[in-house]
């Protein structure tokens, strides 16, 4: 099983940046197909993008060429840069494999405000 530790959100204006990450235990992170995702409030969970092992990513249209998915295996650490920030980013971010999920962290609070 591995754990999955959100960090790096925080209160920012709209047009302002962050930069979350996601830490996972264990020695299988190198091999799965990872995503980020968020929950905005009253609305479900959606996947925002996501990367393969070898580090290809995919985007939902609503944040391209805004934010960009990385990571980095042998820190068994994946990350969201996130840069022009609008009100609708405002959510908890999580991160989870692509698919067959693992137990969800607690996320990360991002809240996009003037």
């Amino acid at each position: 099983q591995v754990q999955l530790v959100e960090s790096g959100g925080g209160l920012v204006q709209p047009g302002g940046s962050l930069r979350l990450s996601c830490v996972a235990s264990g020695s299988a992170f190198s091999s799965l197909f990872m995503a980020w995702y968020r929950q905005a409030p009253g609305k479900q969970r959606e996947r925002v993008a996501d990367i393969t092992r070898d580090g290809r990513a995919n985007y939902v249209e609503s944040v391209k060429g805004r934010f960009t998915i990385s990571r980095d295996n042998a820190k068994n650490t994946m990350y969201l840069q996130m840069n022009s920030l609008k009100g609708e980013d405002t959510a908890v971010y999580y991160c989870n494999a692509r698919y067959q999920y693992f137990d969800w962290g607690q996320g990360t609070q991002v809240t996009v405000s003037s």
